[in-house]
C-alpha cells in the first residue's frame, strides 16, 4: 500500500578544491625571474626596456619644449642686459643658446638611433652632463654678489624658481638629470643669500632650498607616474600577446576537437551498424539454442553455454546503446520528445520490469508514492531510462536481503521529485565526482562481480539536466546511497479550471435552424412598383 512521500532533503555536493594549473604556476615563476633579472641588469632598478622608454620620453620632451627654453634664455639675457650688464648678458645668451642647441641635437640623434642597452647607458651619462652644464650656465647669470638689495633678491628668487620649475618638468623622466640641472642654481642662490648676513637673506636662502626640495619631489612623483604608465602599457601589450597566442592555441584545439568529434561520430555510427548486425544474429541463434527449439542438446551443459552467450550479447547490446546515447547527449544531438508523462506510472512500470531481478537477489522494493499527482511535461523515454538506470544500480550494489525505497512526491517549490534509496555498500565522499563522470567507477563497483561501463549515472544526470531539473547523490559507506531527481515546477501540468459558461449544444434546435434559414432566404420583389398600388 502506497504511503505519502516525504519531502526530499537535497544536499549540495561538496565542491572540489580549486587546483592551480601547473602551466600558470610556471608562467608566473618565469615572469618573476625575468623581472628580477631585468632589475639587476638595470641602472635605475627598473627593467632596461623601461629605462630606454623613459630616456626617449625625456628626449622627446626636450625637443618639443626647445622653443620655450629659447624664449626663456633670450628674455633673461635681454632683462639682465637692460638692467645691469649688456655685453656679459649678450655673451651669456649666446653661450646658453649654444648649450641648448647641443642638447637638442643630441636628443634628436638619440631618437634616431636604434635602442640598445649599452647605448641607453651612454646617452644617460651624456644627458646628465649636458644638464649639469646647463645648470652651471644659469648659475653664471643668477649669481650676483654685488646686488644684495631687495630688487636684486626678488629678481634672483623669481628667476631661480622659474628655472627650477622648467628644468624639473623637462627632466622629470630622468630624475638625476633634473637634479644636475637645478642643484647648482639652488646652491649658488642660497650661497649668495647667506653671504648677505641678514635675517631676510637667511630666510630667502632657506626658501630657495625648500623650493629645490619641493620641485625635486614633484619631479620624482612625475617620474613614478610615468613609470607606472609605461609598466601598465607593457603589461597590456604582454596580455594582448598572451591573449592572441591563447586564441590561436584555442582555435587550433577547437579545430582538432571538431575533427575528432566528427571522426568519433562517424566511427560510432559505423561501428554501431557493424556491431549490431552480427550481434542480432548472435542473440537470435543463442536464443534458439537456449530454448532448444530444434531439439534437446546431446550434452546438457551446451544449454548453459547458450544462455551465457545470450546474456553476454544482451549486455553488449545495452553497452552499445548507452555509449551511443551518451555520445548524442555530449554532441547536443539528443532531442527530447516531450509529452504529458505520469511520473508515478513510469516509476511503477520500471519497478514491475525489475521486480523479478530484485526478488531473485532477495531484495525488497518499497513504493512510497503520493496520490493524485498531475502529469509532468517531459520525455517519457528519457524519464524511463533515468528510473531504470537508478533502480538497476541500486539492485546491483545492494546485498541480498537488503531494501530499496522508491519515492515520488512534491518538492517544496512545487515541482515533483523521484528518490531511489538503497541499503547497499555506499560510495565514499571523494568518489562521488568520479562516479558522476563518464566511464567513472568507484572502488566498490570495481570490486563487484557485476561491473558496468560507468555510464548509467552520467546519462541519467545529463537527461535530467536537459529537463531543467536537479540530480543529487548522497551516500555513506556501509549505510547506503540515495539519488534524488527533481523536475522544476514549470514542467508540472496543473489541471484547468471548469468553464463558467455553458457549452454549446452538440446538435442545433430544429425551430431555431428553420428561423435562421428563413431569414437568410432571399425575397423576390418586383423591380418596378409604379401603378400597381403597392
Amino acid at each position: 500500500m502506497s504511503k505519502p512521500a516525504e519531502k526530499p532533503e537535497v544536499v549540495q555536493l561538496p565542491a572540489e578544491a580549486p587546483v592551480a594549473p601547473a602551466v600558470n604556476t610556471r608562467r608566473v615563476a618565469a615572469q618573476r625571474v625575468r623581472e628580477a633579472r631585468d632589475r639587476l641588469t638595470s641602472t635605475s632598478g627598473t627593467r632596461p626596456a623601461f629605462d630606454t622608454e623613459l630616456l626617449r620620453q625625456y628626449a622627446q620632451t626636450r625637443v618639443s619644449a626647445s622653443f620655450v627654453v629659447m624664449l626663456l634664455v633670450v628674455a633673461t639675457g635681454v632683462l639682465f642686459g637692460l638692467w645691469k650688464y649688456t655685453v656679459p648678458a649678450a655673451v651669456w645668451t649666446v653661450g646658453m643658446l649654444c648649450i641648448h642647441a647641443t642638447i637638442i641635437r643630441n636628443c634628436k640623434r638619440f631618437l634616431s638611433e636604434p635602442p640598445t642597452l649599452a647605448a641607453t647607458r651612454k646617452w644617460q651619462t651624456r644627458f646628465v652632463l649636458l644638464d649639469l652644464l646647463y645648470g652651471l650656465s644659469w648659475t653664471a647669470i643668477l649669481l650676483d654678489p654685488a646686488g644684495l638689495d631687495v630688487v636684486s633678491n626678488t629678481m634672483m628668487m623669481f628667476l631661480m624658481l622659474l628655472v627650477i620649475a622648467v628644468s624639473s618638468m623637462l627632466a622629470a623622466t630622468l630624475p638625476i638629470a633634473a637634479v644636475a640641472a637645478t642643484a647648482p642654481v639652488t646652491a649658488a642662490i642660497a650661497l649668495n643669500f647667506v653671504m648677505g648676513g641678514t635675517f631676510d637673506n637667511y630666510a630667502l636662502a632657506l626658501l630657495a632650498v625648500a623650493a629645490e626640495c619641493y620641485f625635486a619631489l614633484l619631479a620624482h612623483q612625475l617620474h613614478s607616474t610615468t613609470l607606472e604608465t609605461i609598466e601598465a602599457r607593457a603589461e597590456k601589450d604582454a596580455l594582448i600577446g598572451e591573449l592572441e597566442q591563447a586564441k590561436a592555441i584555442s582555435d587550433e584545439a577547437r579545430h582538432r576537437a571538431e575533427s575528432a568529434n566528427v571522426a568519433k561520430s562517424r566511427f560510432l555510427a559505423q561501428m554501431s551498424h557493424e556491431l549490431r548486425t552480427p550481434l542480432n544474429a548472435i542473440l537470435g541463434f543463442s536464443e534458439v539454442m537456449k530454448s532448444e527449439i530444434f531439439g534437446a542438446h546431446a550434452v546438457p551443459v551446451y544449454k548453459e553455454y547458450s544462455a551465457d552467450i545470450h546474456n553476454s550479447g544482451v549486455h553488449l547490446l545495452n553497452l552499445i546503446n548507452e555509449i551511443l546515447d551518451l555520445s548524442r547527449i555530449e554532441a547536443g544531438r539528443y532531442e527530447l520528445n516531450e509529452e504529458a508523462v505520469s511520473l508515478v506510472h513510469v516509476v511503477a512500470d520500471c519497478h514491475h520490469l525489475l521486480k523479478l531481478r530484485a526478488t531473485s537477489r532477495g531484495i525488497t522494493i518499497h513504493e512510497v508514492f503520493e496520490h493524485g499527482m498531475p502529469r509532468i511535461w517531459g520525455d517519457e523515454r528519457a524519464t524511463r531510462q533515468v528510473v531504470l538506470n537508478l533502480l538497476s544500480n541500486s539492485i546491483k550494489f545492494t546485498p541480498p536481503g537488503g531494501d530499496i525505497w522508491l519515492k515520488v512526491g512534491w518538492t517544496a517549490s512545487g515541482g515533483q521529485y523521484l528518490s531511489v534509496k538503497d541499503t547497499g555498500s555506499g560510495i565514499a565522499e571523494d568518489e562521488i565526482p568520479i562516479v558522476l563522470a563518464s566511464f567513472g567507477q568507484g572502488s566498490n563497483s570495481i570490486k563487484s562481480a557485476e561491473q558496468g561501463a560507468g555510464l548509467g549515472l552520467p546519462i541519467a544526470k545529463s537527461l535530467i539536466d536537459m529537463h531543467g531539473g536537479t540530480f543529487t547523490l548522497k551516500s555513506k559507506l556501509r549505510i547506503g546511497t540515495e539519488v534524488i531527481v527533481t523536475f522544476p515546477p514549470e514542467r508540472v501540468m496543473s489541471a484547468l479550471a471548469p468553464m463558467a459558461e455553458d457549452a454549446p449544444p452538440l446538435q442545433p434546435d430544429p425551430a431555431v435552424s428553420a428561423a435562421v434559414e428563413d431569414k437568410r432566404r432571399p425575397r423576390h420583389k418586383p423591380i418596378m412598383s409604379a401603378g400597381t398600388g403597392l
